[in-house]
């Protein structure tokens, strides 16, 4: 059937009126052939009128199309609806083009409904939809990339915390095993350290559930030098089993070396299936993991080693204050007994000779007897000051020095414990003050102890003072609820270099006496000592031709 068809007065008409039109246009029967096809739908097509009336132009469709084609064209012939779900076809000329849904309905001479419908050139729209389509695909995959890459960090993350939190080499390999195998997915794992010496790898750890255990197992490195060599120069490899292992059977292995700058501690290896492949980011994960399991075993091990020193030190030190304690008491005895013969022979020298008067000669003028006198009094009074200091030091680190709190008026107290030092002040021209407010709010504390600090810092400002210099002992109140003594002496500084050992036992300020007395260097430990046992502080600050020691006491002293 033709377009002649349709009415002989009007067809010629038609025809020409269709080939006027500038839109592809075609028209089709209900049986969907084909009967006329305008210039444009011609030029559009590539195709002769004759050509695509015999061929209906619709033989590149899809079964399926040509089914969805057919039934919009019925649903527009028989209730007039029209269909907005375009139908693509690429003609022979590579240009896409669209059936659209604008339909026009004729009918022929015999009064059979005719489809007048158009198709459109939707090449570059067709390539921009694909274009988008490809940029939607690298959208999605790049943000699956990202979405991978967010994965991954945040499980190293999550195993590089746990891994660098633990000082325990133990529990370092035990949770890399376990955080690797369940973020992996993989069948199982283990971890292994060296013994470069021994020529062994011990596996130390393992996580699986379907494989057999291989804890405990030791390897010597010199059967498995294909592998071991490798893992020694730092480097990782996976592989698939050629024959199957008798326990696991065929699986694929990667193994990483557990390494830092100093060298190889140990490996890691990950099983999975035969057919698994290890990739890049699996790959990085793990040598992740190992390079922090190495860092994490340095540091374990340095402070397993630091521990290992400091509980040396402790039995060294224990051993030392024990030796210290026992020899302090086994002197204490004969320099008490000394001390008892050293007051019958004053006794006995005053009743043959002026012993007093004769102490009170210059030295090199008093007698032999009188001179001998003097230094076996003043050696055996250093000897038993520096054992009952001993004592003290070591009754104070224990805990087992006594503390008896008393109401303490300064104003009444201070000034009688500091003539004890007048005599010897005077002696090297030194000018020695106390100052004390009246006002003073009453001290309860434990009075031997402050008397023995003050005692102490009073001695050595003695002994340090230059003549002319001046020792001022003051107190005050402070806002803290505390009383503040400053022990003040002019004339000498410490320097800055010594202020951290000066409160260490036995440690001296090198060349800093200038009356050449000597001392223990157990002093000022033991002012420090004190003071912290009565729930105080000592400071101390050097400059400007001064040194001042201060001590701060709480008003009242807790019960204990």
């Amino acid at each position: 059937m033709t377009l002649s068809d349709v009415s002989a007065s009007s067809a010629e008409f038609l025809a020409s009126l269709l080939d006027a039109i500038a839109n592809p246009i075609y028209v089709k029967d209900a049986q969907h052939c084909w009967i006329f096809a305008n210039r444009a739908c011609c030029e559009l097509l590539g195709q002769s009128r004759e050509a695509l009336v015999r061929s209906s132009a619709v033989e590149q469709l899809s079964p399926a199309e040509l089914l969805l084609l057919k039934r919009q064209d019925e649903a527009f012939l028989h209730a007039g609806e029209v269909s907005h779900e375009p139908i693509l076809l690429t003609g022979a000329n590579g240009k896409t083009y669209a059936f659209v849904s604008v339909r026009s309905l004729l009918q022929d001479a015999d009064g059979c409904p005719l489809l007048v419908n158009t198709l459109r050139d939707v090449t570059e729209l067709s390539h921009i939809q694909e274009t988008n389509q490809k940029l939607q695909l690298q959208l999605q995959k790049r943000s699956d990339t990202l979405e991978t890459l967010l994965d991954f960090e945040a499980t190293l993350k999550r195993i590089t915390d746990r891994v660098r939190d633990s000082l325990d080499e133990k529990q370092i390999l035990q949770t890399a095993v376990q955080e690797l195998t369940e973020a992996l997915g993989v069948k199982g794992s283990n971890t292994a350290l060296y013994d470069l010496e021994q020529g062994t790898s011990t596996i130390y750890y393992e996580y699986t559930t379907l494989l057999s255990p291989s804890r405990g197992r030791v390897s010597q490195m010199e059967a498995f030098p294909e592998v071991y060599h490798q893992l020694l120069e730092g480097q990782y490899f996976q592989f698939c089993s050629i024959f199957p292992n008798p326990v696991r059977g065929h699986v694929s292995m990667f193994a990483c070396p557990i390494l830092d700058d100093r060298g190889v501690l140990g490996d890691l290896w990950l099983i999975n299936d035969k057919d698994y492949g290890f990739n890049e980011l699996d790959i990085r994960l793990v040598q992740q993991v190992a390079n922090q399991c190495a860092i994490a075993i340095r540091q374990a091990r340095l402070y397993q080693e630091s521990q290992s020193q400091v509980r040396e030190l402790e039995r060294v030190n224990t051993l030392k204050d024990d030796f210290l304690s026992t020899v302090s008491h086994e002197l204490r005895t004969p320099v008490t007994s000394m001390r008892v013969a050293l007051q019958l022979l004053g006794v006995t020298l005053a009743q043959e000779m002026d012993l007093e008067t004769e102490l009170k000669k210059p030295e090199l003028a008093q007698n032999r007897m009188a001179r001998y006198y003097r230094i076996l009094k003043e050696e055996c009074e250093r000897e038993i000051s520096l054992i009952n200091d001993l004592l003290d030091l070591q009754r104070l680190d224990v805990g087992n020095h006594p503390i008896l709190s008393q109401p303490i008026h300064l104003p009444d107290w201070l000034p009688a414990l500091v003539n004890g030092f007048q005599a010897r002040t005077k002696s090297r021209d030194q000018n020695l003050r106390v100052i004390v407010p009246e006002d003073i709010p009453i001290l309860i504390s434990d009075l031997s102890s402050i008397e023995r600090i003050l005692a102490e810092l009073l001695n050595n400002a003695c002994k340090y003072t230059p003549p002319e210099g001046e020792i001022t002992l003051a107190v005050s109140a402070t806002d803290r609820n505390s009383l503040q003594f400053d022990i003040t002496n002019t004339g000498v500084e410490i320097p800055a270099e010594e202020m951290p050992r000066i409160f260490d036992k036995f440690y001296r300020v090198p060349s800093a006496d200038p009356w050449k007395q000597g001392g223990t260097g157990l002093g000022l430990a033991l002012v420090q000592k004190l003071t912290l046992h009565i729930e105080g502080t000592v400071s101390v600050s050097s400059g400007d031709g001064q040194t001042c020691f201060t001590i701060e006491l709480p008003l009242s002293l807790a019960a204990k």
